[in-house]
């Protein structure tokens, strides 16, 4: 039978395809054929799009940098149907005296009403964490000795700065319990999500039992973390991403939103890096100047 030359032109139309894998940047000057076999391919993945070399790389991250810098995270303000106090009282953990005596002496001292009732001895860490899981609808850590070291999968700073911890991870059913001690950090939640790809569900700890499992916490030999607390351009930032990209021989970067943080995850065949650049949105704009700026040759990609 013969080939029509129509069959002939899909034939070798489906071949170039198979050889040529194309870089999401429409500038990119990269005219070289590359093998589209997944494990020999080089080049960096970020999401649903591939980067030829770290130059396309860097200058679309300066693109999402530019993105995210401009983009307004609000956690939305969680308004319980009932006070803390009255949550405490419906519990059984205060009288009505004590509840009026606590409220009065916390308005005479301009301190939080959790803060007057452990100072004044009427109630404890685990009773106001209770009442904390009764707000939010979530649930209560049952009070057991410390288990096995949780390997965290998420930077430090950020389980810091929203006051949680990973308890439990489960990797075939890709599920982490993040404990929480005053408030549930949904931009956390959505963050780890996203970077880590599992899925989250939040629970309440006191502040005693956060501090035990943020020293029993354990991180992976081949992870780092860095953080830059003064914030820069997205000029800056991507060129710093593309420096480290070249250092750990980038495959598959992750950006994220959370808190104050631009969070990107930077997977190479050598180790991973978490970068934390704190937002420009939520920083002193005179500390721009003072950010480090990293000046390596992002041109050499092998």
């Amino acid at each position: 039978m013969k080939m029509t030359l129509e069959s002939l032109r899909n034939a070798v139309g489906r071949s170039w395809k198979s050889m040529h894998a194309v870089c999401a940047l429409r500038t990119c000057r990269n005219t070289m054929l590359i093998s589209n076999v997944p494990q020999r391919r080089i080049g960096i993945q970020v999401g649903q799009l591939w980067y030829c070399s770290v130059d396309c790389f860097a200058d679309a991250a300066h693109l999402r940098l530019t993105e995210l810098s401009d983009e307004r995270i609000v956690e939305m303000p969680h308004r319980p149907r009932q006070p803390i106090g009255l949550v405490m009282l419906s519990k059984g953990f205060l009288s009505g005296e004590q509840l009026r005596f606590a409220t009065a002496q916390s308005r005479r001292n301009g301190e939080p009403l959790e803060n007057a009732l452990l100072r004044l001895g009427l109630a404890n860490e685990r009773q106001l964490a209770a009442a904390r899981a009764a707000q939010w609808g979530c649930p209560l850590l049952k009070q057991e000795r410390p288990g096995q070291p949780v390997e965290a999968d998420v930077p430090a700073t950020l389980l810091r700065a929203a006051t949680a911890v990973p308890l439990h991870y489960s990797a075939a059913g890709g599920r982490l319990l993040l404990g929480f001690v005053y408030r549930v950090e949904h931009t956390l939640l959505h963050a780890v999500e996203q970077v880590v790809g599992c899925r989250t569900e939040p629970c309440f700890i006191t502040p005693t039992e956060f501090e035990a499992r943020m020293e029993q916490r354990t991180t992976a030999a081949d992870c780092e973390e860095r953080v830059f607390d003064e914030p820069g351009t997205p000029a800056q930032m991507a060129n710093v991403l593309g420096g480290l990209a070249v250092e750990v021989g980038a495959r598959e970067v992750s950006f994220v939103n959370c808190r104050d943080y631009v969070w990107t995850r930077i997977t190479g065949k050598r180790r991973r890096v978490d970068v934390l650049f704190r937002s420009r949105r939520s920083a002193d704009p005179a500390l721009t100047e003072n950010f480090f700026f990293q000046e390596e040759n992002i041109g050499t990609w092998g």
